[in-house]
């Protein structure tokens, strides 16, 4: 417990089959069978130096097919995917996605041997940080059902003040327009239509982005390319909507002038909705 929190070092289990490379397949099995401090289950045995260090390994199934004269260090992968004990869980899993293991050795910083880290353990991490994205993308913070009020409310009261400026924002911009819209009642009617529009834009970029992140598919390297993506989409989009809404005010209306003006705060709102979606996140 000396390694800090979501780190390998913390998931990692302390259980686990080590032997030395000057060890016959035979003597391995006996100590499997005889030793009772032994982990329950395990489907790879880790070989090490005199120092602890972290030399190979060899899988069970290997074992059941080798002779006993033979020595592990002859038949013991040299290959290994150990994994740091201070990685993060997060890159942790990762690791085990991307080579598709079902168990790893982990190891300190001198190489020695401390730990290893499972598949179920890797199970509950993705688990865990899947949740952690969710409530990030929906404004919240690791609450439970049994905080009490004011720590519920208090972990919610940012993303909400932050909604809150945006709306004072639209507002104002609203606001300048408004002996206008004493005059036009069509622009009341359609002004939330483009309003709402710009909202779900905004969430799809929002969404994206927050995977992206979580996946890594999304860092400082890329970052500008991300932006000019999306916000080339939040333009093709609003310039496909546009289209629509401006052909519908202007017939529903009879004034092509208003369709044109509500066309433009359509590809305007929805363009501004993409930046908006992925620079919050970020």
């Amino acid at each position: 417990l000396d390694y800090p929190e979501e780190t390998a070092g913390r998931r990692m289990q302390t259980e686990f089959v080590a032997v030395p490379p000057f060890w016959t397949i035979g003597q391995t099995i006996d100590y499997m069978r005889e030793d009772k401090n032994l982990p329950e289950r395990f489907s790879q045995i880790f070989v090490i130096d005199p120092s602890f260090k972290l030399v190979g390994a060899i899988d069970l199934d290997q074992i059941l097919r080798t002779k006993r004269a033979v020595k592990v260090e002859e038949v013991m992968h040299e290959t290994l995917h150990a994994i740091p004990a201070t990685m993060d869980q997060e890159e942790a899993a990762r690791e085990f996605e991307q080579y598709n293991l079902l168990s790893a050795a982990v190891v300190d910083e001198n190489g020695r041997l401390v730990g290893v880290l499972t598949i179920d353990d890797v199970v509950d991490v993705i688990q865990e940080e899947a949740e952690e994205d969710l409530l990030r993308m929906g404004g919240v913070g690791d609450e439970e059902l049994s905080d009490t009020l004011l720590a519920t409310s208090r972990s919610r009261v940012p993303w909400l003040l932050v909604n809150l400026l945006t709306a004072f924002l639209a507002a104002s911009v609203i606001g300048l327009f408004d002996r206008t819209i004493e005059h036009i009642v069509a622009l009341a009617v359609l002004m939330p239509i483009v309003a709402g529009m710009g909202g779900n834009a905004g969430s799809q970029t929002m969404t994206v982005t927050v995977r992206a992140l979580a996946t890594r598919d999304l860092d400082i390297y890329n970052a500008a390319r991300i932006i000019r993506r999306e916000l080339g989409v939040g333009f093709i989009n609003g310039l496909v909507f546009a289209v629509l809404i401006g052909m519908v005010a202007g017939f529903w209306f009879r004034d092509p002038n208003l369709g044109g003006i509500i066309a433009a705060a359509m590809i305007i709102n929805m363009f501004a909705a993409a930046l908006a979606g992925i620079l919050i996140p970020l």
